[in-house]
């Protein structure tokens, strides 16, 4: 086995040691060495915050940018330069598709009997050589609508140029007088059959129709009214249908007898004034008023103001 020399450290004075050759390098001063997990006089903490900070200001920098451009933008709005600008875009647009050939250059207007032209194209709203794109026929529709006299209305683009409009007018059915308003006038007006007022104007055109008086007649009278007509004798004397408290009926003869009918049964009824009328001859009578509401006697007021009654079977008691 070969020898291992092994050598014995020198102890004692350093300088004996450097003499030797053997001298230690200096030793660096741990002050000088930066502590593990620390950058910085912060460190880890410091480092983080500063992160922190730079995440939080860009949105808020984002957010301020969008709020100037925001306030920007809301200020153009106000002062009309945005608008301006659309608006002359669009009739720059408008005028080209029309040179082009799809200027509007025909209305045509079906079904207005009542309703005047003039009055139908001022409500259009549409002029020769505007674009037939730019047509609104949706605020077409609506306007039309709310004119007195229409029913239902349609407006249809026909390219390259025209512009069709079908109307459907109103049909009067009778004339009604208005409770009085809140200064005391009563109006006439012309009513649907289905009660609706369509027009205060013009209706001495309409004076042939059935007159309605009281509130809620116009809703009410259809029925009636078309039995009077089944009855010619009654029609022929009819002047208007007095509606009494929203529950029954009076007829206001042209001679100004009042006629009662009931609230229920009334039908029976007229097939009775008919028959009092053509076979009594009842109204060449000096008679103010008959009442038929009750089921077994007819009451009759004349103009002296005396009472009679008859029973169903024609007996006067």
């Amino acid at each position: 086995m070969r020898p291992v020399k092994v050598e014995r450290k020198a102890r004692g004075n350093p300088r004996n040691n450097a003499a030797r050759g053997t001298a230690r390098a200096p030793r660096e001063k741990a002050s000088a060495q930066k502590p593990f997990g620390r950058r910085g006089r912060g460190g880890i903490l410091a480092d983080a915050g500063a992160r922190l900070k730079s995440i939080l200001t860009r949105p808020m920098l984002a957010l301020s940018g969008g709020l100037l451009a925001l306030t920007l933008i809301a200020a153009l709005f106000a002062s009309g330069v945005i608008g301006r600008t659309i608006n002359a875009v669009n009739a720059a647009v408008n005028t080209v598709v029309a040179d082009a050939g799809f200027g509007i250059s025909e209305i045509h207007i079906t079904g207005n009997r009542r309703t005047p032209y003039r009055q139908i194209l001022a409500v259009l709203g549409m002029q020769p050589g505007q674009s037939i794109f730019s047509a609104d026929l949706t605020g077409a529709r609506a306007r039309l609508a709310h004119l007195d006299w229409i029913a239902s209305a349609e407006v249809h683009r026909r390219y390259p140029d025209a512009i069709f409009v079908t109307l459907v007018e109103k049909r009067p059915f009778a004339l009604w007088q208005t409770p009085p308003d809140a200064d005391g006038v009563s109006h006439i007006a012309v009513v649907e059959r289905s009660g609706g007022l369509i027009t205060t104007e013009g209706v001495e055109k309409f004076r042939r129709l059935p007159k309605l008086l009281g509130p809620g007649a116009p809703a009410a009278a259809a029925e009636l009214v078309d039995a009077v007509q089944a009855h010619r004798a009654v029609a022929a004397r009819t002047m208007a249908y007095s509606y009494q408290s929203g529950r029954r009926w009076n007829l206001i003869l042209d001679d100004g007898v009042v006629v009662k009918l009931p609230e229920t049964g009334w039908q029976k009824q007229l097939d009775a004034l008919e028959r009092l009328i053509i076979e009594d001859a009842i109204l060449e009578r000096d008679v103010t008023e008959i009442d038929l509401r009750s089921p077994t006697h007819y009451f009759f007021v004349l103009k002296s103001g005396e009472k009679k009654q008859q029973d169903v079977r024609g007996r006067q008691t």
